[in-house]
């Protein structure tokens, strides 16, 4: 993990206005997951005089990914379902809301819990923080809330998503499950800054790829890996004609820091690199070359395929955060081989 780590500590110098955490207690939701709990390191990471709050639902879990930070003053674990009101005591000024289900197996098998983790959690959270002393509520959001449009497969430098575009999703489906709960908690999110006066901004990441993906996430890119990590050949789930942006995980959380630090109230973010513009297949292949592997083709069961975003083309502009300082460095190549470094491939 020697390249990721040596990424953490670079984005943890980052030229940002870090003296608006100071003596600020910082809640990070989802921390047991990829984003959030990269963000989680890169906090810990930067010599800051705040306490970080890494809330989660799996202590053991959490217990293995932040074993570094056991004897650090500034870490604590709280165990937490964004589902439940919050019970604590502890005023929270800044809250990182990045807990979601977003895996595609849980579209499929856990809809109803998809919908209420994001709906339900801006709730709580919001409430909770609102009435301690809370600054200011950063809530990662996605790029799925777009629905269809954008870059065309045989125009994939065409439109680019922005935040003001909105594009079509089939609300009647099982898989609108996601895309539809998560675009109902940004209006929220607006909603409780219009009548509350809550200070809030949005992230709105493509796909995301980094290490420490849980066990159960069943991603395209978490798959890929495993397939190199087990010495077998790449297992693919459909053509890998869809064409995405990218980012790596460390480059999203130096965008979330971003949009925490110096966003404007009440505004989304996109999060992508733009140079990461690939197709599936694309990306199976770059990490099959990793592994010394090639790439296969096997369809989903039905069931299976219930959870998988049909959408085939989401390319995202970053213009947007670009104004904020916001800025990426290296090749999706260099990052898949930064994540590859801590996999202890055969």
């Amino acid at each position: 993990m020697g390249r990721y780590i040596d990424d953490i500590f670079s984005a943890a110098s980052e030229a940002l206005p870090w003296e608006k955490l100071e003596g600020k207690n910082i809640l990070v939701t989802g921390a047991t997951g990829l984003i959030g709990g990269c963000l989680v390191e890169v906090l810990l990471a930067h010599d800051g005089d705040y306490n970080v709050y890494a809330a989660g639902r799996n202590e053991r879990r959490a217990g293995e990914r932040f074993a570094p930070f056991v004897n650090d003053r500034r870490f604590h674990f709280l165990y937490h379902d964004v589902c439940e009101p919050l019970l604590a005591e502890q005023d929270f000024h800044f809250i990182v809301h990045c807990a979601s289900g977003a895996c595609p197996s849980a579209f499929a098998s856990h809809p109803v819990e998809v919908v209420k983790a994001n709906v339900f959690g801006v709730a709580n959270l919001m409430d909770y923080g609102l009435s301690h002393n809370m600054q200011r509520m950063l809530y990662m959001s996605t790029g799925e809330v777009y629905g269809e449009g954008g870059a065309t497969l045989d125009t994939p430098d065409g439109k680019a998503f922005v935040e003001t575009d909105s594009g079509y999703v089939n609300c009647a489906t099982q898989r609108a499950c996601y895309p539809s709960s998560k675009r109902a908690a940004e209006t929220l999110c607006i909603a409780y800054g219009a009548e509350y006066g809550a200070d809030v901004v949005i992230a709105r990441p493509c796909h995301v790829y980094g290490p420490n993906f849980t066990e159960s996430d069943n991603r395209v890119y978490a798959q890929f890996l495993r397939n190199i990590q087990r010495g077998e050949d790449i297992v693919m789930k459909s053509d890998g004609s869809q064409y995405r942006s990218w980012c790596y995980v460390v480059d999203c959380v130096r965008a979330l820091l971003y949009i925490l630090l110096k966003g404007e109230s009440g505004e989304a973010y996109n999060i992508a690199d733009e140079r990461s513009n690939v197709t599936i297949r694309q990306l199976a292949e770059m990490i099959a070359e990793i592994g010394g592997r090639k790439v296969v083709i096997k369809k989903p069961d039905n069931q299976e395929s219930s959870g998988y975003n049909v959408v085939t083309k989401s390319i995202f502009s970053t213009t947007k955060l670009q104004r904020l300082g916001w800025s990426i460095k290296g090749s999706m190549g260099e990052k898949l081989s930064h994540l590859a470094s801590g996999l202890h491939l055969p």
